[in-house]
């Protein structure tokens, strides 16, 4: 009679372990969609503002980023916020200019927010590549998250001029 109160636990605790598995690999893999989300709609933020930005204090070549940014199909929005940083990068900022200031600022938010999408996918494809995880495909229903490579975007600020 023994082994029969053994053999339940011993079942119950892997059916424990097993639903646990599966609960973490689905919170992981939502808090890797919400982080793309969220990136995404920083990386909107930081466009527009380059936009409104280039139209007021400087040329073509700024605007034509943005807007290529802001218009980018997913394919295509890597490349073309790796063009938009570049163009921010090429022109002299001033902290001081409120349209300025917004775009730094939006620079800032955009690369914190990119390394909490980095992490959150790192972690969600480390527990979906687990040998039991994928045997007993726990992740199926959802797409492999993906990482959003681009050049680090936070911008310089001159040092004779205080951030605010």
């Amino acid at each position: 009679m023994w082994w029969v109160v053994a053999a339940s636990v011993v079942v119950g605790l892997v059916a424990a372990y097993l639903i646990w598995t599966a609960g973490r690999v689905e919170r992981l893999q939502v808090r890797a969609e919400l982080a793309a989300r969220a990136l995404d709609a920083h990386l909107l933020r930081r466009a527009a503002a380059a936009a409104v930005l280039a139209e007021r204090h400087f040329g073509v070549e700024l605007y034509a980023a943005a807007r290529i940014a802001l218009d980018a199909s997913p394919d295509e929005r890597e490349a073309a916020e790796n063009d938009l940083t570049r163009q921010l990068r090429s022109v002299q900022l001033d902290p001081g200019d409120p349209d300025c200031g917004a775009v730094i600022a939006a620079s800032r938010r955009l690369a914190l927010s990119r390394q909490v999408h980095t992490d959150l996918v790192r972690d969600a494809r480390s527990a979906r590549s687990r040998p039991l995880v994928r045997l007993l495909r726990m992740g199926r229903g959802r797409e492999w998250p993906r990482y959003f490579d681009i050049d680090d975007p936070t911008l310089a600020v001159p040092a004779d001029v205080p951030a605010s």
